[in-house]
């Protein structure tokens, strides 16, 4: 799974038909060429990929005031939808997605209702603990990290990514539950301003 498929499903999800300049200006607007592999070239290299997979439909529009050939513009087809929400829940349950990965699903969690969103994230922290527990049961119980030199520092690097990770997760499931950000299915009465929201 990369970030580039979850990202351009989403944005032309978001806009219901969109064409390519569209989808590849929304995710540089939300700076994603900066911090994941949605270049120019990659967005539509995805959206070609993806309607000779089914997962979008394209359409004509018509043809551009300069003179150039017909505007395409792309829509999900059902196997898209589909798709775009099981890699939303997999990168938002899973332990360790790749970072980039983990930001798209972030950045489209509103797609999902609360309940699941919160569900999802329950998910990964408990994945998270336990993936902590893994490391820490193979360590001495007075294990001085400082002595084992580069291994020491390799050990301690897992565990602080352990524990910042899970500790972001919980803070953002939290705002769920307090009512952070308007989720699927919800109107306004359903949430809180974003501002009222745990720093």
């Amino acid at each position: 799974m990369t970030a580039v498929r979850l990202l351009v499903l989403g944005a032309v999800r978001r806009r219901g038909r969109a064409h390519g300049y569209q989808v590849r200006a929304d995710l540089e607007s939300w700076g994603a060429h900066e911090w994941s592999s949605a270049t120019s070239g990659s967005v539509y290299h995805a959206l070609k990929a993806m309607t000779g997979q089914g997962l979008l439909v394209l359409h004509e529009t018509t043809p551009s005031e300069a003179g150039g050939p017909p505007r395409m513009e792309y829509e999900l087809t059902e196997e898209g939808e589909r798709t775009y929400l099981a890699l939303l829940r997999s990168a938002l349950s899973s332990r360790d997605p790749r970072l980039d990965l983990l930001a798209a699903a972030v950045g489209f969690l509103d797609d999902l209702p609360r309940a699941e969103a919160v569900d999802l994230l329950r998910r990964r922290a408990r994945a998270m603990d336990e993936w902590r527990r893994s490391i820490t049961t193979h360590l001495p119980p007075d294990a001085n990290l400082d002595e084992w030199g580069p291994v020491g520092e390799v050990v301690s690097l897992w565990l602080h990514t352990a524990e910042s990770r899970a500790e972001w997760t919980h803070r953002l499931i939290r705002r769920l539950e307090a009512g952070a950000f308007r989720m699927a299915g919800e109107d306004d009465a359903d949430c809180v301003d974003d501002a009222d929201g745990e720093n």
